[in-house]
């Protein structure tokens, strides 16, 4: 079976270039609307992972979307990109508010578990690309923080026990 990776798109202005970094590790991806998790047709074991893509929403907004991401959950591996991490956070009891100040460009990544498989290679200072408003103040307790900036502490992290991955930064963005 040809290995597929799902991306969710929330609006994203980086979700052409989730894809496009996917397809130059020579692995085919498709883009779907968040709402195709709600489709009767959408079968999570199509899939070798999912992606869920940053948002120009906040997660704290009554119209912010919000998908039932329990057909996915612990059925592949997952991948929160900055709105999809918020997302993943608050539905699963932690804290996102407002950040005191946004962060947007470059930064420096001053922790990383580099024994966590999503940090493998990734070594202390390497430099990701931030765009975001709002921030994690509060993982629930099964969440393991893997990366930190100086100014996020909640950069990077798992979820224990499940092949789960957040990042409030964006991997697909080059600097």
């Amino acid at each position: 079976m040809q290995e597929t990776i799902l991306i969710l798109d929330f609006g994203s202005q980086y979700t052409q270039l989730i894809a496009r970094r996917v397809r130059e590790l020579n692995v085919y991806c498709e883009i779907h609307p968040y709402t195709f998790v709600n489709k009767k047709e959408f079968d999570a074991n199509n899939y070798s992972g999912v992606i869920l893509s940053g948002s120009p929403f906040s997660v704290r907004q009554k119209t912010a979307p919000k998908p039932d991401l329990n057909k996915i959950r612990n059925k592949v591996p997952l991948l929160g990109v900055c709105y999809g991490a918020q997302l993943l956070t608050q539905v699963s009891g932690g804290e996102v508010q407002q950040s005191k100040h946004g962060e947007y460009g470059r930064a420096n990544l001053n922790f990383v578990n580099s024994s966590n498989t999503l940090f493998k290679g990734i070594s202390m200072n390497s430099q990701v690309w931030m765009s975001h408003a709002d921030t994690i103040l509060k993982v629930p307790e099964t969440y393991e923080i893997v990366a930190s900036t100086e100014d996020v502490k909640v950069a990077g992290f798992c979820v224990q026990g499940e092949c789960t991955f957040r990042i409030q930064f964006h991997p697909e963005v080059y600097h």
